[in-house]
C-alpha cells in the first residue's frame, strides 16, 4: 500500500465549500479543447476517470451505475423503443447501455466536442466498449439544440447526458423550457426523455429541483429519482419525464421481466429493487421538489457554481 503522502491529489470541488480528494496514480492525457477542459486520470480508488473542467465525468469502476441510471428508466418505461437520441456523453457509455437493447434500430448521439469523443474512443475502451463502431450509431459533432431545431427525425427515447451549466454560453440552453420543448417536440407519442439533474445533497438542491420544475412545464409526467455515485462522493439526482407512460407505475416484477426480455446480458446495478428505490424519494428531497417554483428559461438560465 503506498504512503498517502507520497501519491499526487486530485482534488474536485463539488460546491464552493465542498470538495472530494482523489489519489493520482498518473495523469494519462490532457487537453484543452475549444469548448473545455479534458484530462483522463487514473486513481488509486476508481481506476481511469473522465474529467472535464475539474469534474468527474465517469470512472472505470463505478460507472455502471451512473450509466444504468440514466439511461434504463427511459427505455425500460417505453413500451417498445426503436430509436434513441443520446445527448452528450461524450465517452461513449450513453450511446453503450442504449443500444443493449435488441429493439434499437437506430441511436444517434449529438455531441459538441469532436475532441474530447475522438480522444474518449481511443483512450477508455472500457467505457465505450466498440459502441461507437455500432452500425445502428450515427455519432454527429454539432450543437444539440441546433440539430433538434433542423432535423425532421423523431425519437421514441432520449437521453441527455450534459455537464451542468458552469458558466454563462451555450450550455446554459440546453437546460431550459425552450430547450424541453424542442425534445418534446422530436419524441414520438409515447416518447421517454431521462436526464442527469446534478446533486441530491442537503444545501445543494436548487439545481435539481429547478431542472424538475422546468421539466414540468413540458411534460405531463416527470419523475425524479435518484443514487448514489461512489466517486462522485454525493448522491445524484436524474429525472424521467414523458408524454405519458409513469416509471413509478412499474412494479420491481414487472423492470425484471422488461430486462430479461429486452437486454442482452445482465445488469450489474439496476434491477426492479433498485428502480423502485430509486424513485422512493426520502421526505426532505419530496418538500424541497414541492417547494420549488424556479422555471429556466432562455431569458433567466441557471448557472451552477
Amino acid at each position: 500500500m503506498v504512503h498517502p503522502k507520497n501519491y499526487k491529489w486530485f482534488f474536485e470541488v463539488t460546491t464552493p465549500v465542498e470538495g472530494h480528494f482523489h489519489a493520482v496514480v498518473r495523469t494519462i492525457f490532457s487537453l484543452q479543447s475549444k469548448y473545455q477542459e479534458m484530462e483522463i486520470l487514473e486513481t488509486a480508488s476508481y481506476g481511469k476517470c473522465l474529467v472535464l473542467d475539474g469534474r468527474i465525468q465517469s470512472s472505470v469502476e463505478d460507472e455502471f451505475i451512473y450509466h444504468e441510471a440514466l439511461v434504463h428508466p427511459a427505455l425500460l418505461t417505453h413500451p417498445g423503443p426503436r430509436s434513441a437520441l443520446v445527448v452528450g456523453g461524450g465517452e461513449g457509455a450513453t450511446l453503450r447501455e442504449v443500444l443493449r437493447y435488441g429493439s434499437i434500430r437506430r441511436a444517434v448521439m449529438v455531441d459538441i466536442d469532436e475532441a474530447v469523443v475522438e480522444a474518449c474512443k481511443r483512450l477508455l475502451p472500457e467505457l465505450h466498449r466498440s459502441a461507437f463502431s455500432d452500425p445502428r450509431a450515427e455519432v454527429r459533432y454539432e450543437d444539440a439544440r441546433a440539430y433538434l431545431e433542423r432535423t425532421p427525425e423523431r425519437f421514441d427515447c432520449a437521453v441527455i447526458d450534459l455537464t451542468e451549466p458552469l458558466e454563462e454560453g451555450p450550455a446554459c440552453l440546453l437546460f431550459t423550457r425552450e430547450f424541453y420543448q424542442i425534445v418534446a417536440d422530436r419524441l414520438t407519442e409515447d416518447g421517454t426523455l431521462t436526464l442527469q439533474a446534478g446533486m441530491t445533497k442537503v444545501n445543494e438542491l436548487g439545481f435539481f429541483t429547478a431542472l424538475c420544475r422546468t421539466l414540468a412545464e413540458v411534460f405531463p409526467v416527470v419523475a425524479p429519482y435518484q443514487t448514489f455515485v461512489p466517486c462522485f462522493g454525493t448522491p445524484w439526482g436524474f429525472a424521467c419525464a414523458s408524454k405519458g407512460s409513469d416509471p413509478r407505475a412499474l412494479s420491481p416484477e414487472t423492470v425484471d421481466a422488461r430486462i430479461a426480455e429486452r437486454i442482452g446480458g445482465e445488469l450489474l446495478y439496476w434491477d426492479g429493487q433498485a428502480h423502485r428505490h430509486a424513485f422512493s424519494l426520502p421526505r426532505f428531497l419530496r418538500r424541497a421538489l414541492e417547494g420549488q417554483e424556479r422555471v429556466i428559461t432562455d431569458a433567466r438560465p441557471m448557472i451552477v457554481a
